[in-house]
């Protein structure tokens, strides 16, 4: 469902005037100012009036705020049935058990605000859904397309990485500069196209480092990964049937891998079931000194998100009773994680990188050996030979959509 003109319905609580608008000065006035109620477009503060709102709504009617994600909304009945409600702005997903409280919430959110009924998820904030009998697909085909016009780039030739093996990116290069505003557009449009496509996670992660002073280098890299949309532009991911709801993920990190300041990058996905459905790559906020300090950080941000999954997962009624395993390639990393007594190799690390100790301890985490060739994380932290790319690419279940 959509709500029509979201941003009106907000109350202010600040005292806000505006001048009278043209064609509705009131004669004899003209020197007076209106006093403004509710929000309009275009003010500072519109989107939290219209949010308190909302919010304000749901919660007098029944629904309780998930404390772990404030967009999320769970209700439920005496019979068992429950519904979940997850909103963006002014759009709303919801899903649940029982369809007559699906078209009360429909009648009711209809007396209160003036909406607009789209009925199943075909299309949401750009995200292509295609739902069948054996699965959910995920793509964001239409607007990869306005991305390689948009850039003159439709007829380009295409390549099948995103990256080719051996780049290396610094912000000293020597090149020719470009115009930054152009690069920041690209660069832009490439990461919303990582909601569905996590194989141009490196990539796009990459040539996001150098908005600041772009080069010719720099745009040739990123242009690159627009050549690898153009063969690839149906791509997206698919979720299947399943009944395995067991949450696991992966974290990896490449030591040193930044030419400028020798930061690492820390890479993290989780699965459900067969397929991917959340992914990280970001640098560090740290130089580390070795291969298992680099792997240890990175695993102590992926345990935090492991937590927050978890707390996640309970509100939208699947429970995680085992301990959530993370797959680590590095054993001096998961020796640090499990063993305390690792002091003069892990005393110079910040505290807080430590917490993930705690979370083994408490079984919320179990950390375990992957080989390297197994690490289906390895896809976010450097440039790969096609065949393994392509590998772990369908490993992580983006695929063609006729494929589905």
């Amino acid at each position: 469902m959509d709500v029509k003109s979201a941003f009106l319905n907000g109350y202010l609580e600040e005292e806000l005037y505006v001048q009278q608008p043209l064609g509705y000065v009131v004669k004899g006035h003209e020197d007076k100012v209106l006093k403004l109620k509710k929000a309009l477009y275009g003010l500072k503060q519109a989107p939290r009036a219209w949010y308190s709102c909302i919010d304000k709504y749901f919660q007098d009617h029944g629904f309780t705020k998930c404390p772990h994600e404030h967009a999320l909304y769970v209700k439920e009945d005496k019979t068992g049935g429950f519904m979940l409600v997850c909103l963006y702005v002014d759009d709303l997903i919801f899903i649940g058990n029982n369809a007559n409280m699906f078209e009360e919430f429909k009648k009711a959110m209809t007396q209160e605000f003036e909406m607009t009924d789209i009925g199943l998820m075909s299309y949401y904030l750009g995200i292509e859904v295609k739902q069948n009998e054996d699965g959910i697909f995920i793509s964001q085909e239409a607007y990869a397309k306005k991305v390689l016009e948009k850039f003159e780039m439709e007829n380009c030739k295409s390549v099948s990485t995103p990256i080719g093996c051996g780049t290396r990116l610094s912000k000293y290069d020597e090149s020719t500069k470009v115009d930054p505003s152009l690069y920041r557009s690209l660069v832009g449009n490439l990461r919303y196209l990582t909601c569905t496509r996590p194989d141009i996670l490196y990539g796009v992660g990459l040539v996001s480092r150098y908005m600041e002073a772009p080069t010719s280098t720099h745009m040739k890299v990123a242009k690159r990964v627009l050549r690898y949309i153009k063969s690839t532009v149906d791509y997206g991911l698919t979720y299947s049937f399943s009944t395995n709801f067991q949450l696991y993920g992966y974290s990896d990190s490449d030591w040193g891998g930044d030419v400028d300041d020798q930061k690492s990058t820390t890479d993290f996905l989780f699965f459900l079931g067969d397929t991917a459905f959340t992914w990280c790559s970001k640098k560090q906020p740290i130089v580390t000194l070795s291969t298992c300090e680099a792997e240890f950080v990175s695993a102590a941000s992926c345990v935090c998100h492991a937590i927050w999954l978890r707390k996640l997962l309970e509100m939208l009624r699947i429970p995680q009773d085992e301990a959530t395993t993370i797959y680590i390639d590095n054993k001096s990393a998961i020796a640090l994680g499990k063993n305390p007594m690792f002091h003069d190799r892990s005393k110079h690390i910040d505290t807080r990188y430590h917490f993930i100790r705690e979370c083994v301890e408490r079984k919320d985490v179990k950390l375990a050996y992957v080989k390297t060739n197994d690490q289906i994380a390895d896809i976010f932290t450097k440039a790969l030979k096609f065949e393994d790319f392509a590998r772990l690419r369908a490993w992580i279940g983006v695929t063609r959509g006729d494929q589905v």
